[in-house]
């Protein structure tokens, strides 16, 4: 690493409510933990971030609030497209907490997302609509952050738009993608998604790999 080279890695919403057993499972969520683990300790990286999902009990997100929807409807929230979600990362409760493996000690900095009952927010950075930043941005900028890998679940959701925010409100900082230490719930719009940010600049790596030594920083 060169002097001037200033890495962070995001681990976005490793959270029981997207691991088995949780309120939102995505099959295989926790089998990323050991991976991302061990990213966090090989030395790498200057900044170690995590975002939550921390929603209120009536978010508008959440099916329950919507009578005569069901999970997985869409509908719409604010005049935009919505999908219904089941109730999950409620703030406080156990299905908000992040995974009990995950090393969270060594995180530096959590940003939690999903406050505003009136607007999902998928990014770690801002809002779906994106009239609302979270404030993300601004601190990996006051870090002077050159290098950002970014992790977690749902691939095609919250670390896609995560990612690809990043590229976009982060101006000149190298944007990566560990597709192994991330999990993802339809493998149609999983590629969909590696491919989406692939075209915006945002590579698919392997934290494999990188623990094996077989791939440079």
């Amino acid at each position: 690493m060169t002097a001037k080279q200033k890495r962070a890695l995001l681990i976005v919403d490793v959270q029981n409510g997207f691991c088995p057993g949780g309120n939102l499972a995505v099959e295989g969520g926790h089998e990323i933990v050991p991976l991302i683990n061990g990213l966090i300790r090989n030395g790498e990286y200057d900044v170690i971030v995590a975002s939550q999902d921390w929603h209120p009990a009536d978010h508008g997100s959440f099916a329950s609030q919507h009578p005569g929807k069901n999970v997985f409807d869409m509908g719409e929230l604010s005049g935009k497209p919505q999908v219904m979600w089941p109730d999950h990362c409620v703030q406080g409760t156990p299905d908000a907490e992040f995974h009990p493996d995950l090393d969270i000690a060594k995180v530096h900095y959590i940003q939690q997302k999903g406050l505003n009952p009136l607007v999902d927010s998928y990014s770690a950075f801002r809002d779906n609509d994106q009239a609302a930043v979270t404030g993300l941005a601004d601190w990996l900028i006051a870090q002077g952050i050159t290098d950002l890998d970014v992790c977690g679940i749902a691939t095609e959701y919250c670390v896609k738009f995560s990612a690809l925010d990043a590229k976009e409100m982060l101006p000149g900082v190298n944007v990566r993608f560990f597709e192994d230490a991330s999990r993802g719930i339809d493998p149609a719009a999983i590629s969909a998604a590696i491919a989406e940010m692939e075209a915006a600049g945002i590579p698919s790596i392997q934290a494999k790999a990188i623990h094996e030594n077989r791939m440079p920083w």
